[in-house]
């Protein structure tokens, strides 16, 4: 093999390959990115046996062939090579090793046999269909800072995507919460999506996702089944397993009868509570708010470290409420908004509070509260 690529093209791919192998490695091939040449172009496999991805770069390919070497090491080395470089790649089998020059630099890397590199089996998708980079963004962005961090309730710990019944008919729909919060986000349904499997896609293919979704002009192609989600653009393409398990019945802790509106400001609110939030204790984290009419009290009384206290207007016409939550989740829930205010929708101080944007009900989110 040997090849010769520029090194933005090069780096681009080597980025996203190398992202995805894992850092302590028990098997030496997974450490390995493979690299097949043919034609003009050139692509970039890493797995860590859960999730694959193969990105295609343009090359001037004056040998097709294919191997494998340190995807980490390989990263490293492209990204410390000066800009505009023109990377030349030559893989000597009898040697087991891969030279990689550009300019005066020059730098021989041990391989692997390509044989021994794992390749994700394919399998049947039972629904395909396109969305737009945009949409496919918001639904993962706003949803996945609740995902369940605890391994076991392993089922929790990824973005549910399925098809549900929305106020205006059917919608592609994301769902993340760990039992503290919940994050439902609804988009338009895909054309050729209504047949879909529901999905719990795992938090680290949410991450490598993201590195997809940046070009809002892009369209995304999907491909779903019971086991497997791939995500694809013409360069890119992300395969992963799903998680196995069933994710619970998400409906029942979204709150329908909740009458107290708060009406205020999401960046002031956010910024308010950050500052108060600042004397709480590392381990409760408790604010509380204390509704009146038209105005909010937050407050944060630590016996350890002292109180703080701040006043905000707001739009609020129901009764006297106190009602406390845990600074770190407010914050997260106040910094999805993307227009200027969020509304609350409260019941009592002991049941849980839904958050929206202004009339928007196709994003919801649901905070518990705790006790101050």
């Amino acid at each position: 093999m040997k090849i010769s690529i520029e090194r933005a093209a090069l780096l681009k791919a080597v980025a996203q390959a190398q992202s995805v192998v894992e850092r302590r490695n028990t098997i030496p091939i997974l450490a390995n990115v493979l690299i097949e040449a043919e034609a003009n172009t050139v692509s970039f496999r890493a797995t860590d046996l859960d999730i694959e991805v193969v990105d295609k770069a343009p090359a001037q390919v004056e040998r097709a062939g294919a191997t494998t070497v340190s995807a980490v090491m390989l990263h490293e080395i492209v990204r410390k090579l000066p800009d505009g470089a023109l990377v030349n790649l030559t893989d000597d089998p009898a040697s087991g090793r891969l030279a990689v020059m550009a300019g005066r630099s020059s730098f021989n890397l041990a391989t692997l046999p390509k044989e021994d590199f794992p390749v994700m089996a394919s399998s049947e998708y039972s629904a395909n269909f396109t969305a737009p980079a945009g949409v496919l963004r918001r639904l993962f962005d706003k949803s996945k800072f609740a995902i369940s961090t605890e391994e076991t309730r392993y089922y929790l710990n990824g973005v549910y995507m399925h098809v549900a019944q929305g106020e205006d008919g059917p919608v592609l729909r994301c769902v993340a919460t760990d039992g503290h919060r919940l994050a439902r986000i609804d988009a338009p349904l895909p054309e050729g999506a209504a047949g879909m499997p529901g999905v719990i896609v795992p938090r680290k293919t949410v991450g490598e996702l993201r590195k997809l979704l940046d070009d809002d002009q892009a369209q995304i192609a999907v491909s779903v089944s019971e086991t497997k989600v791939r995500f694809a653009t013409p360069a890119i393409t992300l395969t992963s397993k799903v998680i196995d398990g069933t994710f619970p019945d998400y409906t029942r802790v979204i709150p329908t009868g909740n009458t107290r509106r708060l009406e205020v400001d999401a960046a002031e609110f956010a910024r308010a509570v950050d500052r108060v939030a600042t004397v709480s204790s590392e381990r409760s984290r408790a604010v509380k708010l204390s509704l009146d009419e038209d105005r909010l009290v937050l407050s944060v009384n630590a016996p350890d470290a002292g109180a703080a206290e701040e006043e905000l207007a707001v739009a609020y016409g129901d009764e006297r409420l106190e009602i406390g939550f845990n600074a770190k989740y407010l914050l997260e829930i106040a910094s999805q908004v993307d227009r200027e205010n969020a509304v609350f929708l409260f019941n009592s101080s002991g049941d849980p509070t839904l958050m929206r944007e202004g009339n928007d009900t196709s994003a919801v989110y649901v905070v518990m509260p705790m006790r101050v």
